[in-house]
């Protein structure tokens, strides 16, 4: 068993109708990315105004935001040759973006993703932003957006501002209610978190030193006094878990931790240990909403086997997932049993993508989702 050859990229859907605040976020990510490569695939006409730039949105139009960033205007048709072209090794990219349309239906972009044969690119989650002032009179007018808070994987209740807090935590139940086991934070102004969508690139020293200063740089040296530590706080409506262990995982037991994860968890990274279950090679986790997949790598000589995670979402119980997963530790016995740790292996080898050409989507238990028929397709 052998891990892919290239790495690959996650691809997160932005999605939201008219006026909830997606470009808005979407600049937010762009303006405090932290050295992170972000390639935005636009499917509308709207225009993203990003380092005093603005990119005026025509299909098949790619356009450099000189800042490590890409943007790309698209149909929906043509969004596999764009991914074809950000993923190519040139373009440099840790995490491509799509804003689908105000009045797309994004479960069809899960579906192109899911479904994409480009051995480069890794499902990031669905992103619904929703405005908390107007979800009222939006339900009225769209009332699809039901459909779309339930194939979400993290929702973003925007614009809270504007509303009271009695209001907030009405509206905050009401779409925890549609969401189902999506993780639900609220925002201001688009400000959340990058790290909640993905991770900060590590870039060696010398880059940092050599590269041209960004429009980035400047507007965090020309912030007002008193707003430059503002985003600082972001991380207060999360929360994350980290879990390390020199005990091997059972398989099984693991699997069964997975498939009962509590709502609000959002992602889940990290390496595995199976042990017995397979002594060459430590698995990458990578669980966004309920999509799962692993990759199995080699252990490098020396390396020290453990399993590190970290889980990130809202309104978790923070203790309950450590003890959780701390069952899921093998025993003594268990590990000297080698062919029941391996039968029990086939579990997680359903998610290896090498082994499960088809993604697929965990918990046979839940109601199936556009993703699951996409993965099925």
């Amino acid at each position: 068993m052998t891990p892919p050859r290239t790495p690959q990229i996650p691809v997160v859907v932005l999605a939201g109708f008219l006026g909830s605040g997606k470009t808005t976020l979407l600049n937010h990510l762009l303006r405090n990315r932290a050295g992170t490569r972000i390639g935005v695939i636009v499917n509308d006409f709207g225009a993203i105004e990003i380092d005093a730039m603005t990119v005026s949105g025509q299909v098949g139009s790619t356009v450099s935001l000189g800042n490590g960033c890409l943007c790309c205007a698209v149909d929906a048709s043509e969004l596999d040759t764009f991914l074809e072209t950000l993923t190519r090794p040139s373009a440099r990219l840790d995490v491509i973006v799509i804003e689908a349309s105000g009045l797309a239906e994004p479960q069809e972009l899960v579906r192109m993703l899911l479904a994409s044969d480009n051995p480069h690119i890794l499902y990031g989650g669905l992103v619904e932003v929703v405005d908390a002032a107007e979800f009222g009179r939006t339900r009225q007018r769209h009332p699809e957006i039901d459909r779309h808070l339930t194939v979400a994987d993290l929702v973003v209740l925007n614009k809270t501002d504007r509303v009271g807090e009695a209001e907030r935590e009405r509206l905050r139940a009401a779409v925890a209610e549609l969401s189902g086991p999506a993780a639900v934070i609220s925002a201001v102004h688009g400000r959340i978190d990058p790290e909640l969508l993905f991770d900060p690139a590590l870039r060696p020293d010398h880059e940092d030193k050599v590269r041209q200063l960004t429009f980035e740089d400047l507007l965090r040296e020309e912030a007002p006094h008193g707003h430059e530590g503002h985003d600082d706080h972001l991380h207060a409506s999360y929360e994350s878990v980290d879990f390390t262990s020199d005990i091997p995982m059972d398989p099984r037991r693991f699997m069964e931790f997975l498939d009962s994860r509590p709502d609000g968890l959002y992602r889940i990274k990290g390496f595995v240990d199976f042990g017995a279950g397979d002594r060459d090679n430590t698995y990458a986790l990578h669980a966004v909403g309920r999509f799962l997949r692993f990759v199995p790598r080699p252990w490098a000589r020396g390396e020290q086997r453990l399993t590190q995670l970290v889980m990130i979402g809202a309104g978790i119980d923070a203790a309950a997932l450590s003890a959780g997963l701390a069952a899921c530790r093998a025993d003594g016995a268990e590990r000297a049993d080698e062919p029941d740790v391996e039968r029990a292996m086939w579990g997680v080898l359903r998610y290896v993508q090498e082994q499960a050409p088809e993604p697929e989507v965990f918990d046979a238990h839940e109601t199936p989702d556009p993703r699951e028929a996409a993965a099925e397709a």
